[in-house]
């Protein structure tokens, strides 16, 4: 079992570089937690993607498709006042945007506060540092890695 972040699931739904580690990391657990609002932070992405002309309609239909498929088997964490009031924490202690904090406040939440029980899954920098200083095992840039720089792997 491991949180994902939105960043790690757009490539879920759109090849692109990341893809097939992705995809391994996938087959090797299937079990996907994640926030309540990666959903819609993913169809932003598409349709950015869209938008820039990288995705056609096809396309677009095709990994919209996909989406609604791992939303039916992955474990969701909905927005509570607890993720609210953790979100609103981790605002005040790292560099974060808002979908971000609510992100992480859901990953925190999902494994009671001990972060080391659960690997976390993303592709953005800010976000993998912030997750990785609460204490998750952060799986960033799709590798295992000690901190979200990349220094020790």
């Amino acid at each position: 079992m491991k949180f994902w972040d939105s960043s790690a699931i757009v490539p879920l739904l759109v090849e692109d570089v990341f893809t097939p580690r992705l995809v391994s990391l996938v087959r090797e657990d299937s079990v996907i937690v994640a926030w309540w609002g990666t959903p819609v932070e993913c169809i932003s992405a598409l349709s950015r993607i869209e938008r820039d002309g990288q995705l056609d309609a096809a396309a677009m239909n095709t990994a919209c498709d996909r989406l609604r498929q791992l939303q039916e088997s992955w474990h969701e964490i909905q927005p509570t006042l607890l993720v609210r009031e953790t979100a609103l924490r981790l605002l005040r202690v790292h560099p974060l945007r808002a979908a971000d904090s609510l992100q992480l406040a859901a990953a925190i939440l999902a494994v009671d506060h001990r972060p080391s029980q659960m690997p976390f899954v993303c592709n953005d920098d800010r976000l993998a540092l912030a997750a990785q200083r609460e204490g998750f095992r952060v799986l960033h840039g799709f590798l295992d890695a000690t901190d979200a720089t990349g220094a020790e792997t």
